[in-house]
């Protein structure tokens, strides 16, 4: 293989999340929007970018780009509106778009839970009780259901120390809890029920991989002259990075975060219960102790002159690498770049943020990383949580009024370097999306799947 070879059989895809652009999804994150909890009160998910309705199409935006995969999730508030009352239509939809991608030659990434609930599930069974995990075993073996046959990659949670942070620490997103003590056995229970979902998977949908998708952060110390900041970096990089990891596979979940929370908890059956590392890498974080809780403060800084992205966070491509080799020499697993990407408003700097990435991947690679995969964030615009519709992480923009989809100038060059396998510059690729072999930037007809 050479130095801008990507290994054999590596795959090249696109990951969305289904409340941020299936639409008309009433669950837990709707109501923390009618209770005005968004950066800008007045941002609504709403229709989001209609995917419910254009899913066939959106997938064969995907096939235009090259992907070999497409992540989605399922909504769970679909699937069990009520506790105990599973909506049928909702499951046999779910199962019929999964087969239809396949067929069109795209491997389906199948995430259980990204971030949503349904309504009901913090009021009756929430994350620090032990009946949430009863209640996620039941979903789970639904949607094995839904998978069965399909050899799609499953991803049980993503992002659960986000989750735990926002949900459970400083209280931001849902549930709204700022309690130390019920975020460490929320975390407890999350990675039960990743086991327990594991068991009805491997029971009932036959052949597939399962694993996780952790946010992953680069950390630095604001100030490398202070004691206090480096042992923020060393604990943040430990617990935020690493404790969820660890937890399925030594089965053991260790979290030390002085005068916030801390635990020790076996997780039963936990030991070697993922079949893959999922990374989700993004930024950089730079750390500074304070005297008062949570006792740290975090910034991006533009350590490089490279600009913040769009959103404010650091380029810095380089904690790519050293976090993928990382992973690498703890656990010695296949991983998949779960996500990736740049909030890049004007479509300008996505391909070099591309190409930075890429080269870090593969210098991982070179290092022993086995790679298996790379997950673009997102395949389209979409609503972008407590930052509503502000951030565009699209490949295709997406016109918000329309719902148009159109290609930015890293369609191309994905397409370049997905069907080819090689490396090259963005400058090397300056012919744009043929007219015949790209997608309509005109939205299609709204049809009800």
């Amino acid at each position: 293989m050479g130095t801008n070879e990507f290994p054999r059989g590596f795959t090249f895809g696109v990951a969305t999340a289904a409340y941020q652009v299936e639409g008309h999804i009433e669950n837990d994150w709707s109501e923390w929007e009618r209770q005005g909890k968004c950066k800008d009160p007045n941002h609504r998910c709403g229709r989001s970018v209609d995917h419910w309705n254009r899913f066939d199409h959106d997938v064969q935006l995907a096939k235009e780009v090259g992907s070999g995969a497409f992540r989605i999730s399922l909504e769970w508030a679909r699937i069990e509106p009520v506790r105990g009352q599973v909506d049928a239509a909702a499951v046999d939809q779910y199962r019929q778009r999964l087969l239809r991608m396949k067929a069109a030659g795209i491997r389906p990434v199948v995430t259980l839970h990204h971030f949503t609930h349904p309504q009901w599930f913090h009021r009756e069974t929430p994350w620090h009780e032990p009946s949430s995990v009863v209640e996620f075993r039941r979903y789970a073996r639904i949607c094995a259901q839904i998978l069965r046959g399909l050899d799609a990659l499953v991803i049980t949670f993503n992002e659960p120390m986000v989750l735990l942070l926002g949900g459970y620490i400083q209280g931001v997103i849902p549930p709204g809890i700022a309690d130390g003590n019920k975020a460490m056995l929320a975390l407890g229970n999350i990675a039960r029920s990743h086991v327990a979902a594991r068991e009805e998977l491997l029971r009932e949908s036959g052949k597939c991989e399962i694993g996780i998708s952790q946010n992953m952060l680069a950390f630095r110390p604001d100030r490398w002259w202070h004691p206090l900041d480096r042992a923020l970096t060393r604990l943040a990089f430990d617990n935020y990075n690493h404790a969820f990891h660890r937890a399925l596979t030594d089965g053991e979940l260790r979290i030390q975060m002085p005068g916030l929370a801390s635990t020790r908890q076996r997780i039963e059956g936990g030991r070697d219960s993922v079949d893959f590392m999922g990374i989700n890498y993004y930024t950089r974080a730079h750390l500074r102790f304070v005297p008062k809780p949570p006792f740290l403060e975090f910034q991006y800084r533009d350590i490089h002159g490279r600009g913040l992205t769009d959103i404010g966070w650091e380029d810095y491509s380089e904690g790519f690498s050293h976090l993928l080799v990382e992973l690498h020499h703890k656990y010695g697993k296949p991983i998949w770049v779960t996500e990736n990407g740049i909030d890049d408003r004007q479509g300008q700097r996505r391909p070099q943020f591309l190409y930075n990435h890429w080269s870090q991947m593969l210098s991982a690679v070179r290092q022993g990383a086995d790679v298996r995969g790379y997950l673009y964030w997102s395949l389209m615009d979409n609503f972008e949580w407590l930052e509503g519709w502000g951030p565009r992480f699209g490949l295709y923009a997406v016109d918000f009024e329309t719902l148009e989809r159109r290609p930015t100038p890293a369609c191309h060059y994905f397409r370049r370097v997905a069907q080819s396998g090689v490396l090259v510059e963005p400058e090397q690729v300056s012919e744009p999306m043929k007219s015949e072999d790209s997608m309509p930037t005109v939205a299609p007809s709204t049809v009800a799947l």
